[in-house]
């Protein structure tokens, strides 16, 4: 069989998960290439998130590089990737979740700060949204850009603090201190590196379910249904959890007013069962308690 294209995203951080996927199927005695391509979501760094327009920024042009057979499969970060799929791809495997936290990293002349005087930079509504609920008084700055950029932007410009996931910090190796955030519930999947391949191709993507990591797609799937269902995108202020502890799956979410005064919530340990959606359950149990009319109003406010 000839080498399998890997195509990635060509920032630091995508192409060490690139590598990681390559490293995998190498032990596995498969022949990998990697192909970087440039993103739009990459490409437009003064915007924030939210305000393009669209879900899957990080994923389209990996996407049309798919069908277009320009690659064999796509690694991604799961969080960026929609829940809806387009036609003829599909999520094929899951790496092993890492570090699924949010962290706090502070300037130097913010050190003695307590939380609520901190003016943060994130363009998450997330964590906006999760930070609001507990210090309401908080003020924000938009930041954009690969941990690099953010953290130069961190020394250079007007705020106090940011907020990144823990994953990307320990994928670069990076030495920097951070504070964990027990307040914070990660986005759906974060901590997730995924490989999506075209429905076509049999023989790849049988392949690539041999470095699929059960537990972790048994989660992740779970908190991605809660997102479908509760059509959140990616950008309503959506936190979603779900961990494997010994027999039971507990699983924690909510979802949150983008002003953080109103957020619906829900903490469940139950034990599994394929044949059940139980991320769709909680989600309309959340929906069913004020979280339709919440939906509705962040909608009219993006």
């Amino acid at each position: 069989m000839k080498s399998i294209r890997i195509g990635t995203r060509n920032s630091a951080l995508a192409m060490w998960q690139a590598r990681e996927v390559a490293r995998q199927l190498q032990n596995l005695n498969y022949l990998t290439e990697i192909i970087p391509i440039v993103s739009s979501g990459d490409k437009n760094l003064h915007k924030p998130l939210y305000s393009l327009g669209i879900t899957g920024v990080f994923t389209r042009d990996l996407d049309i590089a798919l069908l277009n057979d320009e690659i064999d499969i796509a690694v991604h970060s799961l969080k960026d990737v929609p829940t809806k799929l387009p036609e003829s791809i599909e999520l094929v495997a899951y790496l092993e979740r890492d570090h699924p936290q949010d962290v706090l990293i502070r300037r130097k002349s913010a050190e003695n700060k307590e939380f609520h005087e901190l003016k943060l930079a994130t363009s998450s509504l997330r964590r906006r949204a999760f930070w609001l609920k507990y210090y309401p008084e908080a003020e924000f700055s938009d930041i954009r850009g690969n941990i690099q950029t953010r953290l130069q932007k961190l020394e250079e410009q007007d705020f106090d603090a940011t907020l990144l996931s823990l994953a990307g910090i320990k994928r670069m190796n990076m030495e920097i201190n951070y504070e964990m955030l027990p307040l914070m519930i990660p986005a759906p999947a974060q901590g997730v590196i995924a490989v999506a391949g075209h429905s076509d191709k049999k023989e790849i993507n049988d392949i690539l379910k041999k470095i699929n990591h059960q537990k972790t797609q048994i989660c992740v799937e779970i908190e991605r249904n809660f997102l479908s269902t509760l059509e959140g995108g990616c950008t309503a202020p959506i936190g979603a959890f779900a961990e494997i502890i010994e027999n039971q799956v507990r699983f924690k979410a909510a979802l949150c007013s983008l002003d953080g005064k109103n957020c619906i919530s829900t903490d469940e340990s139950f034990e599994y069962d394929e044949v059940e959606n139980f991320g769709e359950k909680f989600a309309n149990i959340v929906l069913e308690n004020g979280g339709k009319e919440l939906m509705a109003k962040i909608k009219t406010q993006l």
